[in-house]
């Protein structure tokens, strides 16, 4: 028999750490608690087969002006590939909570790569394909428990360059976890979005990443002689490293700071023994015109695997209302060449 309920957060990292090592930051609890600062209901779910836990789940409640739903990034944590049967309970059982929250839809992107099998299988669920992306469908991972030289060596050359050059005109990169650090970072990422025409995140947001992973997010920063060059907010959350959100100065855009900025995090990330760096976020391919495909070029030049994971799917519970939702949102998707 199966069941669906709310879990410790502290039970939840647990099974995530020992049967998921795929899964990253988004399906902890950590990123819940940093939701439950933002002022966001948040439910820490397990899937249960009797008394075994077979599956887990971070929901993050969205109270959207175009409808509320429910969020799963990076998750549901199950058995994608063979146990269809707890998937269909899931989903059963998620719609019951979605609709108690008076939901329009659940919308879910599995750490699960984007085959065609996979594709089939959200298909028979009656998943529908989201109009908009949730959190780094394609990004690039570095192996980071390879040497130095390897990693060196596996860059495109040009970066390689970039990063050599950086070292040859004194760029420093150093890495605060303070309160003023977090808001300088913020304050500089205002002016970068601005200039560069993206939605940043929330000051709020920011500070509760700050507020709740401690220690283990950190702000770098790249200068020269005193002046800011790049800034780049950095989580750790074993067995993995994200690069999770940048910011960059004019004065940037003509020095390698942002080189520096990515070798540094490479060397203290294999310091601290973890396992991989997440770079987070880059364009689908064939993409020139995507909203990432200058920064595309920028982090593929680190070498690593370029991974593809499933896009974002709604599981809709009020067909009427998530009709002129997913036309609100396809419009909104072409006009931020997303």
């Amino acid at each position: 028999m199966m069941q669906l309920k709310e879990i410790e957060p502290e039970a939840l990292d647990i099974y995530v750490s020992k049967e998921h090592p795929e899964a990253n930051f988004l399906q902890t609890s950590t990123w819940g608690k940093v939701y439950e600062k933002d002022g966001k209901k948040v439910f820490y779910l397990g899937l249960f087969e009797g008394k075994k836990l077979i599956g887990s789940s971070v929901v993050i409640l969205k109270p959207a002006k175009r409808g509320r739903y429910l969020e799963i990034p990076g998750g549901p944590l199950l058995d994608w590939d063979g146990d269809i049967k707890a998937l269909r309970f899931f989903l059963k059982e998620i719609a019951k909570l979605a609709e108690r929250e008076k939901c329009v839809f659940v919308r879910m992107r599995p750490n699960i790569p984007d085959t065609e099998q996979h594709q089939k299988l959200a298909e028979r669920l009656k998943l529908i394909k989201s109009p908009m992306h949730l959190h780094a469908e394609h990004t690039v991972m570095l192996d980071i428990t390879k040497s130095e030289e390897e990693l060196m060596t596996e860059m495109r050359r040009q970066t390689r360059y970039e990063v050599r050059r950086a070292q040859k005109l004194g760029i420093k990169v150093s890495y605060e976890t303070s309160e003023k650090a977090f808001n300088d970072f913020y304050d500089l990422q205002l002016e970068t979005a601005e200039r560069q025409g993206f939605i940043p995140s929330t000051r709020h947001l920011i500070m509760a990443q700050h507020e709740v992973f401690g220690d283990k997010a950190r702000i770098y920063t790249a200068t020269l002689d005193g002046k800011v060059l790049a800034k780049g907010e950095i989580l750790l959350q074993a067995p993995e490293a994200v690069y999770h959100e940048a910011a960059s100065t004019l004065d940037g855009r003509k020095l390698p700071g942002a080189y520096a900025l990515q070798w540094q995090i490479i060397q203290d990330a294999k310091a601290l023994g973890l396992k991989r760096y997440n770079l987070f976020g880059i364009a689908p391919p064939n993409s020139p015109h995507h909203r990432y495909a200058g920064v595309t070029t920028f982090k593929t030049g680190f070498g690593g695997e370029q991974l593809a994971y499933l896009s974002a799917h709604d599981l809709v519970i009020k067909p009427f209302h998530y009709r002129l939702v997913h036309m609100l949102e396809t419009i909104r998707k072409k006009k931020r060449h997303l």
